[in-house]
Formats: C-alpha cells, sequence, structure tokens
C-alpha cells in the first residue's frame, strides 16, 4: 500500500489544530516507504516553523536506546542480566541492603526493581554526572519489593547508563554516538543542548497555574544526570530508523549488525504485567512494552520531558511503524486521533477504547482506598467525596521546584472496572486510569501514571 504524503500531512495539520498542539512532527514507514509531515511552531516566541528536519526531544523513548547499549553488553559477554548490578558497580547501593545485594540489570531493563525511580538531581554538566547521579542513590527506599510488580523507575535507567560507562570505559553519551547513531546514519540527533543548537530544535510548551494557553518552559531540557532515562533528541525520521533496527532484526539498513536476533527477541518478550493495563501497555519487556491492540502485538515507549512528547508504536506483523513529536497541548490525544487512523487505515487494526467511568459505580467502601500514597516526586491524599474518590496530589523535589509546580492538584477518581478508576483533574479533561491493587507482602499500593505508589497511612 503507498504511502499518501498529503493526506496524512493534512490530517496531522487538521489533528493538531483541533488539540492546540503547538508543534508536531510525524513519520510513517511502511516496507520501504516513509512519509514525514510537521506542523506548528518551534517556540511560540520566535515562530519558528516546525519542519520534517525539526528535532525534538523523545524524553523516555531514551530509555530504549539505553536497553540497546545494555544488550550489546549482553551480546559480547561482558554483561549477564541476572548477575547482580554489585559484580559490575561494586559501589552501588541503595537503602535496602538487600536490594542492593540483588538487583540486577534484568530488574532494571523491565522497571521490576522497586527502587523509588523518580529522583530528578542535577549533579552537574561534567562527564561524571552519572557517577555522582549514582552515589546519590545510596537513600533512595523502595516503593514495592523486589521483582514484586512493575513501578516505572527513571533512576533504574540511569543507573543502567552508569553501567555502560563502566563496562566500556567511556560516557554514555559517546557510546550511544558510537555504538547506535553513527551506524544508524544519524548525523542530527544529539544528547546536549548545543548540539540542538546546530540544527532547528524545538522548545518545550506547559500550560502555567491559571493560565489557558501554553507558554514556552522555564527550563529546556532536564539535567545531564538523567540523560540515559530521557535526554535524546532527533527527528521523527531518525526514530523510525531506530524501529526499523528493531523490525530488522538488529541489522541496519546498510547491513551493518547492531544486536543479536536473539536480543531484539529477547527485549519484545514479556518479563512483567503491568497492573494499569490501560495507560501504556499490558505488560513490559526489557526496554519495550507490550500491547495487544485488535489481537494483533504491538510493541512501542512514549516520552514526556518539559513541555514536549514523544510517541512510537510498532506493528511487526506488517513492518509498520509510526512516530510523532510535539512541543505542548494535547499531546497524547493527538497521539490517539492521530495513531487511531493511521493504524486502522494502514494495517486494519483498532486501537483499544479509553476507559470511561461506569454510569452507576454502585456503592463504594472507600476504606480500600483513603489513604496518604508517597514515593520520591510526589505526594497523594485519597478521600472518599461521595460515591467518587478525591485525590490531592502535591509534586515534590527539585524538579517541581525547577518548574515552578508547587500547588497541589485535586482530582476526581471514578470506577470503572473493580479497583480501577480514572481520574481528573477538570470536567473537559481527559480520564486518567488508577489502579489500587495489593501485593502479597500485604502492602496496599495505587498504581498510577506507570508507577506503584504505596500508601504509607
Amino acid at each position: 500500500m503507498a504511502l499518501d504524503t498529503a493526506h496524512w500531512q493534512e490530517r496531522l495539520t487538521a489533528l493538531a489544530e483541533k488539540r492546540g498542539v503547538v508543534g508536531a512532527s510525524f513519520a510513517i514507514a511502511l516496507g520501504d516507504e516513509t512519509v514525514a509531515g510537521a506542523t506548528g511552531v518551534l517556540n511560540l516566541r520566535t515562530k519558528a516553523p516546525a519542519s520534517t528536519e525539526s528535532l525534538f526531544q523523545i524524553g523516555s523513548i531514551t530509555k530504549v536506546w539505553t536497553a540497546v547499549l545494555a544488550m550489546q553488553l549482553v551480546d559480547e559477554g561482558l554483561v549477564d542480566l541476572d548477575k547482580p548490578l554489585v559484580t559490575y558497580l561494586p559501589d552501588f547501593t541503595v537503602a535496602d541492603p538487600e536490594v542492593t545485594s540483588t538487583v540486577t540489570a534484568r530488574h532494571l531493563l523491565a522497571h521490576t526493581s522497586g527502587i523509588d525511580g523518580d529522583l530528578f538531581l542535577d549533579t552537574g554538566r561534567g562527564d561524571d554526572c552519572l557517577e555522582k547521579y549514582v552515589a546519590a542513590m545510596a537513600d533512595l527506599k523502595q516503593n514495592h519489593p523486589l521483582g514484586a510488580t512493575m513501578s516505572y523507575c527513571n533512576s533504574g535507567y540511569i543507573l543502567l547508563g552508569r553501567l555502560i560507562e563502566v563496562v566500556r570505559g567511556k560516557t554514555w553519551d559517546t557510546v550511544l554516538r558510537e555504538n547506535l547513531f553513527a551506524p544508524l546514519g544519524l548525523t542530527s540527533a544529539g544528547t546536549l543542548p548545543e548540539e540542538a543548537l546546530l540544527y532547528g530544535a524545538a522548545t518545550g510548551h506547559v500550560e502555567p497555574p491559571g493560565a489557558d494557553e501554553p507558554a514556552v518552559t522555564p527550563q529546556w531540557g532536564i539535567y545531564r544526570s538523567c540523560g540515559p532515562a530521557g535526554l535524546i533528541h532527533m527527528t521523527a525520521t531518525d526514530l523510525l530508523a531506530f524501529a526499523r533496527l528493531h523490525l530488522d532484526g538488529g541489522v541496519t539498513k546498510d547491513g551493518t549488525r547492531i544486536l543479536t536476533e536473539a536480543s531484539i527477541t529477547a527485549m519484545q518478550q514479556p518479563e512483567v504485567d503491568i497492573p494499569d493495563r490501560w495507560t501504556l501497555a499490558d505488560q513490559w519487556g526489557l526496554g519495550w512494552f507490550l500491547m495487544d491492540w485488535d489481537g494483533r502485538k504491538v510493541y512501542g515507549h512514549d516520552g514526556a520531558t518539559l513541555g514536549q512528547g514523544g510517541f512510537l508504536r510498532i506493528l511487526p506483523d506488517t513492518g509498520l511503524s509510526v512516530a510523532l513529536l510535539a512541543n505542548g497541548g494535547h499531546m497524547r490525544e493527538l497521539f490517539t486521533d492521530l495513531f487511531s487512523e493511521v493504524f486502522s487505515e494502514l494495517a486494519g487494526v483498532e486501537m483499544p477504547d479509553w476507559p470511561t467511568p461506569v454510569d452507576d459505580p454502585g456503592e463504594l467502601d472507600a476504606s480500600a482506598y483513603v489513604g496518604s500514597y508517597v514515593r520520591e516526586g510526589v505526594e497523594m491524599t485519597v478521600e472518599a467525596d461521595g460515591s467518587d474518590l478525591k485525590a490531592t496530589v502535591r509534586p515534590t523535589g527539585p524538579l517541581a521546584e525547577t518548574m515552578g509546580e508547587r500547588e497541589p492538584t485535586v482530582m476526581t477518581l471514578r470506577r470503572f472496572e473493580g479497583d480501577a478508576f480514572v481520574a481528573r483533574e477538570k470536567a473537559d479533561d481527559p480520564w486518567t486510569p488508577a489502579v489500587f491493587f495489593s501485593l502479597p507482602d500485604g502492602g496496599r499500593y495505587l498504581h498510577f501514571g506507570a508507577r506503584a505508589t504505596p500508601r504509607v497511612g
């Protein structure tokens, strides 16, 4: 099936305008054919137009790139996924001594370590920033017992970045450029703002408290110490070159092998079920998250950074891959609208419906849900509110202070299935899943935003 560039450009433009997205770059690859489009502006101050050559931050899609670098170490026999991490990083430590001595790279890749994952810490711009960050992990506690469930863990991927540095004897940024950017032919991709300045780079946009319109974010990117978890910038077509690597069994377009077929396959195999199977996916593999769309296997990853968002989905049975990068506005709604059309029209696949509350939730026993839920970066208080729940969410930590996010958000939680609720702040906001669950250790948790947050009182 031939890809119609004009059609998809028109749909991107119309849907981005509908969703109030500031700027976006979009690409589709099917077989040997790739089409791309762009709309909006890179910066509301400068009004510079977005183009298919514009660089956007891909946020946490970076994690899959870090996962590939880690799997290269496995292919070369330099790292065993199931050996304790202290085998390679003897100075590594977290608050729980048992976790320190037993956590593995497999736990980190699949987000099952339980290590509190949202420590966003500026450890400087030097080449020792990851070393300093890992030293600062010494006080990090557990969100859940090791291996018990899945909770999204940025700190775990920064730790993987440090593992790559120590084994390779080079910075994560350098290994990324040499082992992935160069063989994939990605000349404009990078990790540092001074690299992005050499090209047309998007800046993020957020809605300040009380505002109805997006504004330029007060900071362009996150700290260099968070690089392996979310600091890559690139074009949407660059992102599809990475997708093609996984569709082609670890070989680049020119025949260079970057990863073994065994590692490519392992990355796409489920490691853990996700308690909230609606927000992102059903399961997590080694880097990728894994979905069932209309009975078909799909894998991908999302990214959210300071006022920018990225979305990548791959349908392996047809070789279809789709990337969207955007810089403010209702980016997830644009993703849903656009990808629904692409996958339906090009592959006959219907994306799952987004959960909405039931009309009659029935009587609510709030005792199973009320309490305080706390992890690094956020504190949530859940209270009864008639037949609903009310959650007051308070951002904490240095990143929240940098972004000026000090005021709490109050959200309504309404049941839609068993212990699964959907949450929103305003009546016109989209619903977001929030799932309460228990583990064998007796702990009660709230899975929200892909994180498992323990109830502490």
